[in-house]
């Protein structure tokens, strides 16, 4: 494979860009393999634990760009202790001694103290861009010292963050000769805004494209925003709330009906729905509009700023829009490719939540849909079956029944052929979740047809071990899956260990695994961390009575061994 000079090889990767795509390359021989450890400078760790800082740093030394995923996926549901780990400060310690060329850090469900974020922005001259997802731990001290410092930093994204708010002046932080942002995005901020500070900051970055402000920041501030900030292509707003007839709202208005290059809208996090119009110019050019966090708009306002947006692509919403509004969607955005319906109470029926009616809609109106998660309360076999013949493109299909073991309410049946032809239709699937009633024939339809999944979530399905060894001996690309309160037991876990040697992670809480179960597990495959995690349990002495349950177990590849900075209450077998 030794045909061209490094150089020119070098050159070719450049062009390889997916991260899956890269590993393949540095496999072919030992050249290649050089060459692409010395020439590739972004990187993947979808697990934290999975390798130390140090490896990383010795396989790839011009590393500019990290990815670095701490805490397993069902963190988000509160199935994680708070406190069971994903920190990120080794690996800033070790990266500011290591690669002070790094200019890009993306981090998610991950332990970020103000140390680290001060550390961080004075140990990287050149660093751009900072992502924070799903964080915890750090407040605007730190976020005061990542714009004091950072004198290149083009993007600072805080999604979904707990973020201890100190005080609101950490904007005030950024220097006079900051001009390079692109993108600032606080929206999960809950304190006040330096807004003079913000209105400086906005009106001496010609070049920034996306600003998502949070609650604080008020209608007629956003006003003033606008007139500087015309060019922007992402907006969220803050608060939404003024009187239609006065002076501010029609310049608002105005300012709005200026911004055409404006794609994605996202915010309204309080709103008056009587200032919505407002934004109806902008609409006809939007392509993502998010509404996840705005209760405020429903009913008939809702639907009449749907029907404003034709060509929208993605549409995360809340489930008060009801069939009725999911209907109007699906006249309207023909376009739509990825559609996301949350719930507006997750404890609690609302009165125009969406059931099965509402997806049948949209898969009829929306053939381009490729990715959906959609929170209901309730689901028939036949709409599943109809969606699976009017959608058979969906990569990601998340199904969550608020009632989770809910039968077909027109059958009583099992809603396992409805799933059975999502799988078998749609044949590049690599997500799915999966609720209410279901016995073991949906997993093997799952393990027969979902040849390309590579992420499954399971909750409260199935009735034995049967049904998650369909699953592993199907799913040939399985990577990631995760299961709680089901019948799943140690013949499930065990008979086919060699399989987890190609995965990620598995997940397993409420089920019937033992600590006996769990203790083979660990010996036949020391490649593996197995994690046991009991919290009604703070000694770290591990119990002498293998029969015992285990309340949660986290299993996962690690090229490392076992991490040194687990709790007492997380056992490492």
């Amino acid at each position: 494979m030794n045909y061209f000079p490094e150089e020119v090889l070098e050159h070719i990767f450049d062009f390889v860009s997916t991260h899956k795509d890269r590993n393949l390359v540095s496999l072919v021989c030992k050249t290649w393999y050089k060459v692409e450890r010395e020439s590739r400078s972004r990187v993947f760790i979808g697990n934290c634990y999975a390798i130390n800082p140090e490896r990383l740093i010795a396989r790839f030394p011009r590393l500019k760009s990290l990815t670095l995923k701490g805490k397993p996926h069902f963190a988000d549901f509160n199935l994680v202790p708070h406190d069971w780990g994903g920190f990120v400060d080794p690996w800033i310690k070790a990266l500011a001694k290591a690669c002070p060329g790094l200019e890009e850090l993306r981090l998610k469900r991950m332990v970020v103290s103000d140390e680290s974020l001060e550390l961080l922005s004075r140990s990287f001259v050149n660093f751009k861009s900072l992502v924070l997802v799903s964080c915890e731990g750090f407040s605007t001290d730190g976020l005061a010292a990542i714009a004091a410092n950072c004198r290149h930093l083009r993007e600072l994204d805080l999604q979904e963050n707990e973020v201890d708010d100190r005080r609101g002046h950490w904007l005030s932080c950024f220097p006079e000769s900051c001009t390079s942002l692109v993108s600032l995005n606080f929206a999960c901020l809950k304190g006040e805004v330096n807004l003079p500070a913000l209105e400086r900051l906005v009106a001496r970055n010609p070049n920034l494209r996306s600003l998502r402000l949070n609650r604080a920041v008020p209608f007629e501030t956003l006003q003033k925003i606008l007139v500087k900030a015309h060019h922007l292509v992402d907006l969220g707003t803050g608060s939404f709330v003024h009187d239609p007839n006065s002076e501010t709202y029609s310049k608002l208005k105005n300012a709005i009906s200026k911004c055409e290059s404006i794609r994605s809208l996202s915010g309204f996090l309080e709103v008056a729905p009587r200032c919505l119009p407002a934004i109806y110019p902008i609409c006809s050019n939007l392509t993502s509009l998010n509404l996840s966090y705005a209760p405020g708009i429903r009913g008939n306002d809702l639907i009449k700023l749907i029907r404003h947006c034709t060509k929208l692509q993605r549409l995360w919403i809340l489930d008060c829009i009801g069939d009725k509004g999911l209907a109007a969607v699906a006249a309207t955005c023909k376009e739509l490719e990825e559609l996301r319906v949350f719930p507006s109470d997750p404890f609690g029926p609302g009165e125009d939540a969406v059931t099965e009616e509402g997806l049948v809609a949209i898969s009829i109106g929306c053939p381009k849909l490729h990715s959906i998660l959609y929170f209901c309360q309730q689901m028939t076999n036949a709409a599943l079956i109809t969606v699976a013949k009017n959608c058979p493109n969906f990569i990601r299909f998340r199904l969550c029944i608020l009632d989770p073991a809910k039968p077909d309410p027109t059958t009583g049946e099992p809603l396992d052929d409805g799933f059975g032809a999502i799988v078998e239709s749609c044949k590049r699937l690599r997500r799915l979740s999966i609720s209410g009633l279901l016995t073991d024939n949906v997993f093997l339809y799952i393990g027969m047809f979902a040849e390309q999944l590579e992420m499954l979530s399971i909750a409260f399905a199935g009735d034995g071990d049967q049904a998650m060894l369909y699953v592993l001996n199907g799913c040939k690309n399985l990577r990631k899956l995760e299961i709680r309160d089901c019948p799943f037991g140690n013949v499930a876990l065990l008979t086919d260990v060699g399989k987890y040697e190609t995965m990620r992670s598995l997940w397993m809480s409420s089920c019937n695994v033992t600590l006996e179960g769990c203790k083979t597990l660990a010996r036949k495959m020391p490649m593996l961390n197995v994690e046991v995690i009991n919290e009604n349990d703070q000694m770290g002495i591990i119990p002498d009575d293998d029969k015992l349950k285990v309340e949660k177990m986290y299993l996962y590849r690690t090229l490392v061994g076992p991490r040194q900075d687990a709790p007492d209450f997380v056992w490492t077998l």
